[in-house]
């Protein structure tokens, strides 16, 4: 006799296809779910990774960053010793005459300017052009007969320019309208 009630306990021989399945199908979401876990965790490991050496190139970049100011005017000032020495050894002269002197002096300051246009400087000198209020500043005005107005007569403290910057403008006398 066969008990047809949905109800009944099963005999142990026969399980219900309806529980096979399910324990089936609870065993392939176990194994999903260890498998996601699984990936979980390498994936949080890689993160990990990535965010350690980006705190590393950071940190090189940072040591690096601070190695090249420390150091950036090392060639300037590198190139700058001859014109020191120079200066040393004429201090260092006891004798001789004011001609030799002068030379001297105007040699070291050539080589002092040349090592500053190699390094991007360039000297602002504008006797006798018009007033650039961008690059000159102007003192005074005279009475400059034959000069036109607003144009520089007189340069009172040569101005300077780094790299199309203007450091400092060139102190100036300009001649007045008439």
């Amino acid at each position: 006799m066969h008990n047809n009630d949905p109800h009944a306990p099963h005999d142990a021989q026969g399980e219900n296809p309806d529980v096979e399945a399910g324990n089936l199908e609870i065993e392939t979401l176990k194994l999903q779910l260890s498998e996601q876990q699984a990936l979980n965790a390498e994936l949080r490991e890689a993160n990990l990774r990535d965010h350690a050496e980006l705190d590393n190139q950071r940190r090189r970049m940072q040591r690096d960053l601070d190695q090249a100011r420390r150091f950036a005017n090392e060639k300037l000032l590198n190139e700058l010793l001859p014109v020191y020495d120079g200066l040393e050894r004429g201090l260092a002269v006891q004798t001789g005459d004011v001609a030799s002197v002068r030379e001297g002096i105007s040699l070291t300051l050539k080589s002092l300017l040349k090592i500053a246009e190699n390094n991007g400087l360039v000297q602002v000198d504008p006797l006798g052009q018009t007033l650039d209020p961008e690059r000159h500043h102007a003192v005074s005005m005279v009475d400059a007969p034959g000069a036109v107005p607003n144009t520089v007569v007189n340069v009172l403290q040569k101005g300077y320019v780094l790299n199309d910057r203007l450091l400092r403008p060139a102190l100036v006398a300009v001649a007045k309208g008439e």
